[in-house]
């Protein structure tokens, strides 16, 4: 089983939707995996889904389990096979977090998408729809990277 880990600045908005996200897509493709996110941050630690975003999730009809912020630790690089940052924020903040990337384990999500470019943070853009719209883009990337690399990381 795969075990992915995604990763924004405060675990409130993008990574949580993309934690729910791609543990959907991969209930539904019948694949095995353990989707899980992170903060970057300390500042939400605690706190659930924002709002505005878990009305995103709601409305494209994804479920709204519970959710508590918690921020990555050094040891995540070791627990998890892949760690999915949002932006170039998030990937600086963990090369420094996780010492490196010895292993080539971080990427940007849009990556998967086979797109350049970010999740705009919706904390600032105010666009919760679209920075869903861009978690579904490369969460689906992922699925069909996992579909076609059965058992693999």
């Amino acid at each position: 089983m795969i075990r992915i880990l995604f990763i924004c600045h405060g675990n409130i908005c993008r990574s949580p939707a993309a934690e729910i996200v791609l543990r959907e897509m991969c209930r539904a493709a019948g694949i095995s995996a353990e989707v899980s996110s992170a903060a970057t941050t300390d500042e939400e630690i605690g706190n659930g889904i924002y709002p505005p975003m878990r009305r995103a999730l709601a409305g494209a009809g994804y479920p709204l389990p519970e959710h508590h912020a918690r921020r990555t630790i050094r040891d995540d690089y070791r627990l998890y096979d892949r760690i999915i940052g949002m932006d170039e924020e998030n990937m600086d903040d963990l090369l420094r977090v996780y010492r490196g990337n010895p292993e080539g384990k971080l990427s940007l999500l849009m990556s998967w998408a086979g797109e350049a470019g970010e999740v705009s943070d919706p904390w600032y853009t105010r666009d919760f729809s679209g920075a869903l719209a861009d978690i579904e883009r490369g969460c689906r990337g992922i699925v069909r990277f996992l579909s076609g690399h059965a058992g693999e990381a």
